[in-house]
């Protein structure tokens, strides 16, 4: 960028001020003008980055151009072309390429701004001085060998210990009301229990519900 302001200004004010100004040696800029003429100057860093990049491009569109990082790199271990994953990783991201991730996207939280939310009893403040006192809930995605499952789980906060759970293929309702009955029923007394969970990871019906606790 600053060669190619340099280049665009040096007829009207010259090299040597306008490097002054910009804070860059003129030598710097000669050397940069010089490499991009005779591209042997290049430093070996850079002629090696400048090969790799063109097997890489290669193994990636060999391939339907679906393969990440990680596969173009043990593709060219295979080839003998020794290069670290992590230079692969970066020259990747240089050229903008990268493979196909595959699944389905999971979503855990979807908002809706008309639902009325009871409002946070605790004030963000996750202690509790004996047990059922304070319950956080969440829903979060495991991926497994067949697939994503969804997880809901009760934590009480005051021993950190997971009291009620549940996994399902599916995000719906029963989940997270199995996983509160399993809660409700390992512990027994609830009295003056505060029951807290992330606004957008479960349903209305749900949250009508957990008020009457």
């Amino acid at each position: 960028m600053m060669v190619t302001f340099v280049d665009s200004n040096k007829a009207e004010y010259g090299v040597e001020p306008i490097c002054n100004e910009i804070w860059i040696a003129p030598s710097s800029y000669y050397e940069h003008k010089a490499r991009a003429r005779d591209p042997d100057r290049l430093p070996d860093r850079i002629k090696r980055d400048m090969r790799l990049e063109l097997d890489i491009q290669r193994v990636w569109k060999d391939n339907f151009r679906v393969y990440g990082a990680r596969k173009v790199w043990r593709q060219l271990l295979r080839e003998g072309i020794g290069v670290a994953r992590c230079t692969v990783e970066r020259l990747m991201k240089k050229l903008g390429i990268q493979g196909v991730r595959r699944g389905k996207k999971c979503w855990t939280t979807i908002s809706d701004d008309l639902l009325d939310r009871p409002t946070d009893k605790v004030n963000r403040q996750f202690v509790a001085a004996r047990p059922n006192q304070l319950w956080v809930a969440d829903i979060t995605f495991v991926a497994t060998w067949t697939g994503f499952v969804y997880v809901a789980f009760i934590t009480d906060v005051f021993a950190r210990y997971i009291v009620g759970w549940r996994v399902s293929r599916s995000l719906r309702t029963e989940l997270i009301l199995d996983a509160l009955e399993q809660a409700l029923w390992a512990r027994r007394g609830t009295s003056g229990l505060i029951h807290h969970s992330d606004r957008k990871s479960v349903s209305h019906d749900v949250r009508k519900f957990w008020i009457l606790i």
